[in-house]
Formats: structure tokens, sequence, C-alpha cells
């Protein structure tokens, strides 16, 4: 059985260009810790890690660039065609990275943490110990016009990354709070500062 947390943790999660990283931007301000999947996800395959090790064991050396590290662009590009090679990589990483997470959370002393998971509704089965999930949401179309203009990339390839992901429906089933982030940046700071208002509270009778 996995080990509690003594902290509150609230699980943050949301689609492709929703908003979560200027959400999580708002809570760390509050003081509040974020722990990011994304970081362990790099951190875990650094030079030198069982991680990088088993990536190399499966895909061979041909994925390390020259210094030795994973060469992302190019992994990116083999897994993106490859939904085989995807579920490989996906598998030796996710472990990893649920572990990271898990234990920056049992190291929490404060009243809650925040874990910053995009993929969390395609493996909510395995964060069964979150005591919360709060999801950062916005309409498909705000999704794809913000992500165009991020990445510069075109409408097409934009598409092809939401359907990769869980749908907005999904995600709304796993959620405990909801963040409508369809509209300025600006009112996500009323927003954040309620729920932490709210969690402080529910952490106290936790």
């Amino acid at each position: 059985m996995t080990q509690r947390p003594h902290a509150m943790v609230v699980a943050l999660t949301g689609g492709v260009a929703a908003g979560k990283t200027a959400v999580a931007r708002r809570f760390e301000a509050l003081g509040v810790h974020v722990h990011d999947a994304d970081v362990a996800a790099r951190e875990v395959i650094e030079p030198g890690t069982p991680g990088l090790a088993a990536v190399v064991d499966a895909f061979g050396a041909g994925v390390l660039d020259d210094a030795g590290r994973l060469d992302r662009a190019a992994m990116r590009r083999h897994v993106f065609a490859d939904p085989a090679a995807r579920q490989t990589l996906e598998a030796i990483i996710h472990p990893l990275v649920r572990h990271w997470l898990h234990q920056r959370a049992l190291a929490e002393r404060g009243p809650y943490c925040l874990l910053a998971i995009p993929l969390l509704a395609e493996n909510i089965e395995h964060y069964r110990w979150v005591d919360r999930v709060l999801l950062v949401d916005a309409p498909e179309p705000v999704q794809l016009a913000r992500l165009i203009d991020r990445d510069g990339i075109d409408e097409a390839l934009a598409r092809r990354m939401l359907a990769h992901q869980a749908s907005r429906a999904e995600r709304r089933a796993v959620a405990d709070d909801v963040i409508e982030n369809n509209g300025d940046e600006s009112a996500l700071d009323h927003a954040v500062a309620e729920l932490h208002r709210r969690y402080l509270a529910l952490a106290q009778h936790r």
C-alpha cells in the first residue's frame, strides 16, 4: 500500500496550453510548493541515472546526443510516429516520475503541496494517494490558439497534439476543483486565492 504524505496533496492538471503553468506560478507566489512531473521526467533520465540506462537499453545508444544526454527532439519525433515506441518509453519513465513525485510529497511538512501532472487523467489509477485534483480547463478553440501562438506550430500539428491527450470530459470526470481559464490570465489571481484559502482549511481538518 502506498504511504500517504503528511501534507495534503493536490494534483494540478489540464490539457496542453490550458494554463497550468500560470496557475502553478500563482500558488508558488503564495508560498505553496509545486512539484512538476515535467521536471521529474527530465531528472529521472539525466546522465548516469538508471532511467537513462533503461532508455538506451530499449532504443540503443543512437538516442543520445554528443554530450551523452537524451536527444529529446529526436526521441519525440520517433515516439510520435510509432505508438509502440511511445508505450515503451512511457513504461520506463512514468513509474520513475511517479516515484519522484511521491518522494517529494512525502518530504513536505507544510499544510499542502501541489503536484503538476499534465497526464493525470490518463494515469489516475496510479495517483489514488493524492487528496484532491485541480483541473485548469479551457475550451479546445482557446487551447488551439494558445498552442499555435506558444509553440509556433501549424493548426494540424496542434490538433494532433490535443488528440493525443485525454478529452475534456475525461479530465473533468477526475477533478474535484476546476479553474475555468478561457479569458484574461489576470482572472486567475482571484481563483487561485480562493482555492488557497479552501485548501488551507481542508488541510487543517484532514
